[in-house]
């Protein structure tokens, strides 16, 4: 097993192929001594500094809150002594909050578990080992189990947290984070991801200094402004060199990630649901299950982070029978038409399409109720037979006679004030009472964790999915949470209104799953707010952003690839001028940056020019040429546009080393320039390739360590592919 437990040293070791993670039990509390390159087994407790004051508390009983606020915890806790950021707090029936967790048990065992009501990742007994430690307040009479897993051929470690109150009295937990991580800081620096609608997940480093820094979100979703990943980076860490601690949150609500530098120069990251308005009545005999972070060590760069990250998420988080099958290439009708259009105006765009290589038609907003404009109708799901005579039954038959499969767009989370279901039912909003809610796009959030409200909408959504022969489905989320408040909920209970939320979301999504296993269900969230590994353990794809420019896309994609695979990325050739920036690029350039994920068009494509119509057949072929490459294989970052302002360059390389794509996008052209060398990764150094282009050859290690040229390109926002073969 990958997983050994050291009785005489009570010392558990968990291994992946490089890395070790180990912990120990001292003076019955659990503590942190090793995470990083892989150890042999051995007694390396002396990391955890308890042979030197303030020592342990058995043997320095006066100086307790010494040891508290300095040792390594595994998951330290609130209200005691400890005075850095800690993981659990607790309010009693009268009003106490400490905490104070001691060792009682453990066990190990093949396989991972699953997470009641969360998503989480997924592993046979040859996949991957796992641990469970409780822990014990006995005053509290509170249990926590801390959850680890070992993959056997991943370097990745997984963590959570469940905690069971054993006492005949309710305790409120206040604060239920899912990791921590106690280390040295050996200078490191922060990376996180940051931005905005349109601008989402731009990598952001950050040298740590004393106190605390992170980031986090409040606004009921993982949000467009912040994202559920911290790293710690050695210092002139590169993509092929230095070392990288990575945390991520398999969660799509509420979180907090955060790194503290203390007054010994010990740095603590802890992840987990954001605290801000969480109160959980955990009841007698009851338990709470908190989401799962995901740990990698890379000792060798972000490049070996990440491609650890999306092999774990390929084979271990997407479930979708989808997730190893080439995509159909789609083109949905948002940009082209937005609210304006009928069966004759899609049918026109299928037609046309369909002559391309196109294979299906998505229909956007605007298909239900009195929905003409997004001020109205959210919540009313019935088919608008004045746009579209005769329902859904009658366009997808004319769609599927054109050989093409058929999509459609929902957002079944919300409801307009303008509408049938908000004037028959209004207390189905989440609002607080007296208070007039706020708006954005018009729309407020329905309250999915009263049941009859759940049940609606389930409804709604099956009856459109068995109306007619429906394929694809967009669920898109608009508005974030505010005005928390929920009719259901008492007084001592509407803190538990964000997470509830949360495992709504996830209880529809799992319905759609096994109800439709054959559904290809893509996430949405105003674009890629809720591009989290939550939503990937339901749909195999999430829309990237709502900014389609193939310029602002590089900077999207390349913080979305530091950790998820391209074929979760919803990518999309788009009209020009771009309709979020305005900006004119090369229909070419435009494909070759959507073929670094699911790839589809956004347009209407009737208005076409010819030139650019004509260019479609061969974007569709190099699709169905290089998708299972992009989909399977090995993702290197050669350059980045975001940190250069001058060009983009990253390569995919098959499993066994002998295909490799390059894709090169020249944004700013440079007169009097010659050619830029680009090294290589992920070859075969002994063989020799082909470039298909040119049918120059090439040796793998001179391509690896010297480089191959890339000539300048004429003009701005130009891009060129680079096929090489074995020969």
């Amino acid at each position: 097993m990958s997983i050994r437990f050291d009785e005489e040293k009570h010392l558990f070791q968990l291994d992946t192929p490089n890395t070790s993670y180990i912990l120990g039990v001292q003076d019955s509390y659990l503590l942190h001594y090793h995470y990083g390159k892989k150890l042999l087994p051995g007694d390396v407790s002396y990391l955890a500094r308890t042979n030197e004051p303030p020592y342990t508390p058995e043997r320095n009983l006066r100086d307790k809150l010494s040891f508290l606020d300095s040792a390594p915890f595994e998951y330290p806790t609130g209200g005691i002594g400890d005075f850095r950021e800690h993981c659990l707090e607790v309010r009693t029936q009268q009003g106490h909050n400490g905490v104070e967790l001691h060792y009682k048990s453990h066990r190990i065992f093949g396989g991972k578990p699953k997470l009641e009501g969360l998503p989480a990742t997924f592993g046979s007994e040859q996949d991957c080992d796992s641990l469970e430690i409780t822990l014990t307040d006995s005053l509290l009479s509170l249990e926590v189990v801390l959850q680890y897993t070992a993959f056997r051929k991943l370097d990745v470690i997984t963590r959570s947290v469940r905690v069971v109150n054993r006492g005949a009295q309710p305790i409120y937990l206040t604060k239920v984070l899912s990791a921590c991580l106690d280390m040295d800081n050996e200078d490191y620096s922060l990376l996180t991801l940051h931005g905005s609608w349109a601008r989402e997940r731009r990598m952001q480093y950050r040298k740590l200094g004393y106190g605390f820094q992170g980031t986090g979100s409040i606004r009921g979703e993982t949000s467009h402004q912040e994202h559920p990943f911290l790293a710690l980076t050695s210092p002139n860490v590169t993509q092929t060199a230095g070392e990288v601690y990575a945390m991520h949150f398999v969660y799509s609500g509420n979180f907090q990630a955060q790194a503290e530098v203390n007054q010994f120069d010990q740095v603590r990251s802890v992840l987990g649901i954001n605290p801000y308005h969480f109160t959980w009545k955990l009841e007698s005999g009851s338990s709470f299950q908190a989401p799962e972070v995901v740990l990698v060590y890379s000792d060798a760069g972000l490049g070996q982070m990440t491609r650890t990250f999306h092999r774990l998420y390929r084979n271990h988080l997407i479930r979708s029978p989808w997730r190893n099958k080439k995509r159909p290439i789609l083109i949905n009708n948002w940009e082209g038409t937005y609210f304006d259009f009928n069966t004759e105006k899609l049918l026109s765009i299928a037609a046309g399409a369909a002559e391309l290589g196109i294979e299906m038609l998505v229909m956007d907003d605007g298909w239900f109720g009195n929905r003409f404009d997004d001020n109205r109708a959210l919540g009313d799901w019935f088919v608008n037979e004045e746009k579209l005579p005769g329902g859904l039954q009658y366009l997808v038959s004319q769609v599927n006679q054109l050989g093409m499969k058929f999509g459609i767009w929902m957002e079944p989370e919300m409801i307009s004030p303008d509408s049938d279901l908000y004037r028959a039912h209004p207390d189905w909003a989440i609002q607080i009472p007296g208070r007039t809610p706020g708006l954005a796009r018009n729309q407020l959030v329905l309250d999915i964790t009263r049941e009859e409200v759940l049940e609606y909408v389930w409804g709604r959504i099956r009856c459109i999915l068995d109306s007619a022969n429906i394929e694809y489905l967009k669920w898109d989320m608009n508005r974030q949470l505010s005005d928390l408040g929920s009719l259901c909920l008492n007084p001592d209970t509407q803190g538990e209104l964000y997470h509830r939320y949360v495992l709504a979301v996830y209880e529809l999504q799992e319905r759609l799953c096994s109800n439709y296993p054959n559904l290809l269900l893509e996430n949405c969230s105003g674009g890629g707010a809720r591009f989290d590994p939550g939503m990937l353990y339901y749909s195999p794809q999430i829309w990237c952003s709502d900014d389609t420019d193939a310029i602002e896309r590089l900077s999207i994609q390349e913080g979305t690839a530091l950790i998820y695979p391209l074929s979760t990325m919803g990518a999309h050739v788009s009209d020009c001028p771009n309709h979020a920036v305005g900006r004119v690029t090369p229909f070419e350039t435009r494909g070759h940056v959507a073929l670094a994920g699911t790839f589809g068009y956004e347009l209407d494509i009737t208005k076409l020019s010819q030139a650019d119509r004509e260019m479609i057949p061969a974007q569709v072929a190099l699709y169905h040429r290089f998708n299972d490459l992009v989909r399977s294989g090995d993702y290197y970052r050669l350059a980045s546009y975001h940190e250069n302002h001058q060009f983009d360059c990253w390569q995919i390389v098959s499993e066994n080393g002998d295909e490799s794509l390059v894709t090169f996008v020249q944004v700013l052209g440079r007169p009097n320039y010659h050619s830029r060398r680009i090294k290589l990764q992920g070859l075969r150094p002994e063989k020799l390739y082909r470039e298909e282009e040119t049918g120059a050859v090439y040796r793998g290690d001179a391509l690896m360590y010297a480089g191959l040229m890339l000539e300048n390109l004429w003009g701005d926002f130009r891009s060129k592919l680079i096929h090489l073969m074995v020969l």
